[in-house]
Order: C-alpha cells, then sequence, then structure tokens
C-alpha cells in the first residue's frame, strides 16, 4: 500500500512537556504529550489513508519505505544554477529519523497494529519538486515462510 502524506510537522511541535510542579510530599514530574497540533496531523493522516483504501491495520511484520519531499523554496531554480548537485542539500528539511517517528505514531492502529512490528525500514531524502512537501509512505506485510517441523525433531 502506497499513501501520499502531508509534510511531517517536526518532533518538537509534535510531543510537549510540561512539568508538574511538587506539592506536598509528592516530587515535580515531568509529562510527555501529544500535543493539538499532532492530534489533527494525525486525523489528516487517518482520513487520508481511509481514502486510500486502508480497511485494517497489517498484524504482524511490517517493511516501511519513507521518501521524504521538502518544500522547494522559490529561489530554487537559482539554487540550482550555482550548485547544480547540492542545491537540494539547502533546503530546511525535518531529519529522516524524526519523519520516521513521527509518522510510525501517526499510522499506528491504521496502517499497522504497533510500530514495533516494524522489521524492515527504508528512508530517503528526495530533492524538492514541484508536486509540494510530502511524505510517500509504502508499507507491506513481511511474509514468512513456515519453519519445516523437522528442524525441530
Amino acid at each position: 500500500m502506497m499513501l501520499v502524506l502531508p509534510y511531517p510537522i517536526s518532533a518538537n511541535r509534535y510531543w510537549a512537556t510540561r512539568v508538574i510542579p511538587a506539592k506536598g510530599a509528592r516530587k515535580a514530574m515531568a509529562v510527555t504529550y501529544v500535543t493539538s497540533e499532532a492530534e489533527a496531523f494525525k486525523q489528516q493522516v487517518r482520513l487520508l489513508a481511509l481514502q486510500a483504501g486502508v480497511r485494517r491495520p497489517i498484524d504482524g511484520r511490517v517493511r516501511l519505505t519513507l521518501e521524504l519531499y521538502p518544500h522547494r523554496p522559490l529561489d530554487w531554480a537559482k539554487r540550482a544554477r550555482k550548485d547544480p548537485d547540492n542545491w537540494a542539500d539547502t533546503v530546511q528539511c525535518i531529519d529522516l529519523g524524526n519523519c520516521e517517528k513521527i509518522l510510525s505514531d501517526a499510522l499506528n492502529g491504521i496502517a499497522w497494529k504497533d510500530d514495533k512490528r516494524h522489521h524492515e525500514i527504508h528512508k530517503y531524502r528526495r530533492d524538492p519538486d514541484e508536486h509540494g512537501a510530502r511524505v510517500v509512505a509504502t508499507f507491506e506485510p513481511i511474509v514468512r515462510v513456515p519453519m519445516a517441523p523437522e528442524l525441530f525433531a
């Protein structure tokens, strides 16, 4: 299954931490939570997955490929003329690790039952193009060949 999803929000905007002050004998504690902006992003991803035909999550091992396309700036042609081979490296882009964390969380329970079942992950940062900032997520179950019973005899 392939989904074209909106460009992920940053991890700093996805999760937030609040410190609950000490009270009486209780020590101060930090609580990390998903922000309202993250909830809106998750809802958008959920709707796009449903529209694309995702009906139930994969229950088993998952192979995931992410292709991250950053926003193409207005001066991209000028950058490309100046440095044709490396202009795209100057474009602001979320890092691939955070992209994976955000999308794994957003698609948990929708595309797969639990992201702990990701057994193979491929991540690519692509050059910006005319189609806008986005991430293309491709996922599929990993089909395992059953072990032969005679191996355990």
